[in-house]
């Protein structure tokens, strides 16, 4: 019998009662985005000190780094943990997408460098332009040279890994996507994101005084214009983390 493709979601943010509610948690929204008929999906939640171990990692094809409301460039034991972790799967060329937290951190381990974004929070729908070499690698997708994201971070990668390329940019972010090989590729955007869970988003940040009352009615207001290009990132996503691109 041939075994099913395996994949292994690393939880990097504790979910909140609202996406557990309506999602199943973090991990319900990536298996919704990614999986497909046949595969097995396992949850990893890092951040609670939870890994794969060494003799298992094999056994998979590919991971997915999920967002967090930690910094990449801390210090804390499980984001040590999770560093020598991806250099691991790294070496032995797993597939890896790392989204927003997951996209820094990533950079991080292989060399790159992060910090707070220079022009602080980007929180909505951004615009996203991929580089001619992108465009030349997703063009059997037939998806546009622009796509919309959601975006909710503060922190940026700044230097890519020695070994990376940038993939694509925005007005605010220089490294919106990178990619390492054909096996690394990360999104500083969320194309997991519903626009439900943005504002669920960013009623929590507005209450921690992270962005005040008033910005967070004027990106809600915002919200309701425009969508972002879902199902792009999707096959995208998809084709990457599957080996289906040239």
């Amino acid at each position: 019998m041939v075994r099913g493709k395996r994949f292994g979601v690393l939880l990097c943010a504790e979910d909140s009662d609202y996406v557990k509610k309506r999602y199943g948690g973090y991990f319900g929204v990536f298996v919704g985005m990614l999986a497909e008929e046949g595969e097995v999906w396992d949850v990893f939640k890092v951040a609670d000190g939870e890994f794969p171990d060494d003799d298992e990692i094999v056994e998979f094809d590919g991971f997915v780094i999920t967002g967090s409301c930690s910094d990449a460039h801390g210090n804390d034991a499980w984001i040590c943990r999770l560093v020598s972790l991806l250099n691991k799967l790294d070496s032995l060329k797993k597939k890896v997408l790392g989204i927003c937290f997951g996209h820094q951190i990533l950079s991080r381990a292989l060399g790159g460098k992060t910090g707070r974004a220079i022009f602080g929070w980007d929180i909505g729908i951004t615009t996203v332009h991929l580089s001619s070499s992108s465009s030349k690698l997703f063009s059997s997708l037939k998806i546009p040279t622009s796509l919309s994201i959601i975006e909710c971070h503060r922190d940026e990668v700044r230097e890519v890994a020695p070994e990376g390329e940038v993939m694509a940019w925005s007005e605010k972010t220089g490294v919106e996507m990178f990619r390492v090989g054909d096996h690394i590729m990360g999104i500083q955007g969320h194309p997991e994101y519903t626009n439900d869970i943005l504002v669920h988003l960013i009623d929590r940040l507005s209450k921690k005084s992270f962005i005040t009352e008033s910005y967070a009615d004027e990106l809600k207001a915002k919200l309701e214009k425009v969508e972002a290009d879902k199902d792009a990132w999707k096959k995208l996503c998809i084709s990457f983390l599957k080996g289906r691109l040239p």
